[in-house]
Order: C-alpha cells, then structure tokens, then sequence
C-alpha cells in the first residue's frame, strides 16, 4: 500500500522548549476549523488513527500529516511566523518539508525500529496487573503481542487488509512518562518485524501527543 506523508520540522532563532501536546495545541487553536488537527468533529472525539501527529524530535517540532492528513498540512504549514508553546513563543525561521509517497505493510524482510519517543503500551492497570506480576519471558511475549496488535490497528484504520502473520521481536525497557500530570509506564528500544512502517508514524496509546514515534534503524 502506498501512503501519501508530509512531514513538517521548525525551526526558531533560539532553542524551542515544550512538548508535542503543546504544539498540538497550538495548531489546534490557530487552525481550529480543520478536525484533523486536533481529533475533535462537532465536540465527539474521532477515535481512529490520528492523520496528524505531533513530535518533539531532539527539541524540534515536527508534525507528520498522513494522506488527507498531508493535504491539511500542505494548506497550513506556512500560514504563521511564530509558534507559542505554553508561555514561550518562538519566531519561525525555517521550516523543513518532506513530501513522500511511502510503502506501508507487510514486507519479505524484517526491518529494525527505534522508539524516538517513548511507546505508550500498556494502561497503568495493565502494567501493575499484569506486566509486573509475569517473568521476562512473558513480559516480552505481551509486548510482541502488543506491537502487532497496534500495528493491526494502525492497518485498519488506514484501510490496509494485512495478507499474512505479522511477526514481531521487540528489545525494550520500561520506563516513566507523563501524560496530563499522570505517570504512565512507557517503554523504549528497538524492534524487528515484517512490515514496512513510515518514519516518524506513531503506535500505541496517545498518537497524536507524540508517544511511540518509530524511525527504522540504518542499514
């Protein structure tokens, strides 16, 4: 399946401090007439895979818009010359654009990811439930089948039907984020699996607000 992305990447006269759902925000609001942007369609929340993602990439903004996604971003990207994260604002001095067609799905090969930023497995209940109480070699199965479970729900979404197993071998460690003021148990490392997943697409829990950003490793 082919994919159509634009990827978006800013850049200010001074070092940008913030977060990914600071800078959803801000689009959210400069731009609210575009639903995409900010996941909200006459107040009801759309709970599909977010066509618009947020990243603070080594303290750079970047927004990634998929398919129509990318047409609401190719419209925006340059519509401002400053940006305002929570209290700061940051005047826009370059922007850096990516306009691709990419190959989404299963593939012959195994390909290796890196979590750029933290994955958002697991529920805090899930975590402490059931993560915590199990060996390492259970802890690693409940991931593996926790990857290939969102990236089935990543294909759905985007209306690609997987025509074979999934096959998956995640190399992860846990970890503490923050989402709205609350600790969650996060994960970060590689994996390898048999599918081909843009730069920079998101899985798991939170997309839009920057958790689980994947970038596949060099060859």
């Amino acid at each position: 399946m082919i994919l159509k992305t634009f990827t978006l990447t800013l850049k200010s006269s001074q070092p940008i401090y913030g977060s990914s759902v600071q800078l959803r925000g801000f689009f959210a609001t400069k731009f609210n007439e575009y639903a995409l942007l900010h996941q909200h369609n006459t107040d009801k929340f759309i709970y599909n895979y977010p066509l618009v993602q947020y990243k603070m990439i080594n303290k750079k903004p970047t927004v990634i818009g998929i398919n129509e996604g990318a047409d609401v971003l190719i419209n925006i990207y340059d519509k401002y010359d400053e940006i305002r994260l929570k209290d700061n604002v940051y005047e826009i001095v370059e922007r850096e654009i990516s306009y691709k067609n990419e190959v989404f799905g299963i593939s012959d090969k195994f390909h290796t990811y890196n979590f750029e930023t933290p994955w958002f497995a697991l529920n805090q209940e899930n975590f402490t439930d059931k993560y915590k109480r199990i060996d390492s070699n259970e802890q690693k199965e409940l991931l593996r089948k926790t990857l290939v479970g969102n990236i089935l729900s990543m294909s759905k979404s985007l209306g690609y039907t997987v025509p074979s197993q999934i096959k998956c071998e995640p190399n992860l460690q846990p970890g503490i984020g923050s989402m709205k003021g609350v600790k969650i148990a996060t994960f970060k490392g590689e994996f390898m699996v048999n599918f081909l997943i843009p730069d920079y697409f998101g899985l798991g829990k939170s997309v839009s607000r920057g958790f689980g950003t994947v970038k596949r490793c060099s060859l």
